[in-house]
C-alpha cells in the first residue's frame, strides 16, 4: 500500500517538474503565435488588393511582413524541434508538431512521426501522420510519376512530355483562386526569367475548375510555362497521385525524373535554383 501511494507521489512530482520545464517554451510559442496574428492582419489588409496593382510603399510592406514570417517561421520552428526533443517521452510536443509540419522537411517529419514517442499517439497528432503519408507519395529520391491533363487550349498533354528529358523541372501545384498562390507566383516567374535559358523548365498543375478563370490569371501572371489541368479542383487527379493537401506546393526534379527537392518558395527557390544551375 504504502509503495503504491510512494510511486503516485513520484509520478506527480515527476509531472510537476516536466510542466515546470515546458513553461518557458510554452510562453516562448505563445509570443510567435501573437507575433503571426499581428501580421496576418496585416496581410489580410493587402490581399484584398491584386499584387499587379500594389504601390511601391505595397510591395514594401508585402516584401517586410514576408521577411517577418520567415523569421518567426525559423524560431517557431527550431523552438519545436527543441520541444519534441527534450520531452520526447511526454505529451507535450504533439501540439507543437502540429503547428510546424508544413515548416518541416520530409526526414524531420518523418522522424516526429515516431511510434516509440510518449506523443504519437495525442490527438493533435493526426494531421501531422497525414501529412507524412501525404509526403510519401512525393518524397526526394523518387521518381516522378506521370500526370495526363489538358493543357490550355484543350489539348491532352502528359508531364512526361517534359520531365526526365535532361532538364531540371520544377512542378508548380496551384490555382487561380488561391491567393497565396498568386502572392508566390512573381518569384516563380523570377526563377523563370533567370533559369530557363540555363535548363529549368516548368510546368503549372492547376487545381482549377473553371477554364476562364485559370486561363486569365495565367495570362495576368506572366506564367510562359506549359501548364495542364483536369479542372476538378481539389479531386484533381494530381491531389491523390502526389499527396497535394494544400497549395502552393511543388516537387523539383533532376534532369532524370527523380525528385529532389519539395514545395520550395521564396529565396529558398532562388537559391536553391542558382546553386543547381550556375
Amino acid at each position: 500500500m504504502k509503495k503504491t501511494i510512494l510511486m503516485a507521489v513520484l509520478s506527480v512530482a515527476s509531472f510537476a517538474v516536466q510542466a515546470q520545464d515546458i513553461k518557458p517554451y510554452e510562453e516562448k510559442m505563445n509570443q510567435i503565435e501573437t507575433e503571426f496574428q499581428s501580421i496576418e492582419t496585416a496581410y489580410k489588409a493587402l490581399a484584398k488588393k491584386d499584387p499587379a496593382s500594389f504601390s511601391n510603399e505595397e510591395k514594401q510592406q508585402v516584401s517586410s511582413i514576408i521577411a517577418k514570417a520567415d523569421s518567426l517561421d525559423r524560431i517557431q520552428t527550431e523552438t519545436a524541434l527543441e520541444i519534441a526533443d527534450k520531452f520526447k517521452a511526454t505529451k507535450y510536443p504533439a501540439k507543437y508538431v502540429a503547428a510546424v509540419m508544413y515548416n518541416l522537411e520530409y526526414e524531420q517529419l518523418k522522424a516526429l512521426c515516431d511510434p516509440k514517442s510518449g506523443y504519437y499517439n495525442e490527438p493533435e497528432m493526426e494531421k501531422p501522420k497525414q501529412l507524412l503519408a501525404a509526403f510519401e507519395l512525393r518524397h526526394p529520391g523518387m521518381m516522378y510519376k506521370d500526370l495526363t491533363m489538358n493543357d490550355l487550349n484543350g489539348k491532352q498533354v502528359k508531364l512526361s512530355q517534359w520531365a526526365g528529358k535532361g532538364k531540371y523541372v520544377l512542378v508548380d501545384f496551384w490555382a487561380s483562386w488561391c491567393g497565396p498562390c498568386r502572392q508566390e507566383m512573381p518569384n516563380v516567374v523570377e526563377a523563370y526569367k533567370r533559369f530557363h535559358d540555363k535548363g529549368l523548365e516548368i510546368v503549372g498543375v492547376s487545381f482549377d475548375n473553371k477554364q476562364l478563370q485559370w486561363s486569365a490569371a495565367v495570362e495576368k501572371m506572366g506564367m510562359t510555362w506549359p501548364q495542364m489541368s483536369d479542372l476538378k479542383g481539389w479531386q484533381s487527379a494530381a491531389a491523390g497521385i502526389y499527396g497535394i493537401r494544400s497549395i502552393p506546393a511543388s516537387i523539383l526534379l533532376d534532369p532524370e525524373g527523380k525528385i529532389i527537392a519539395l514545395d520550395l518558395r521564396g529565396e529558398q527557390l532562388q537559391t536553391t535554383l542558382e546553386s543547381l544551375l550556375k
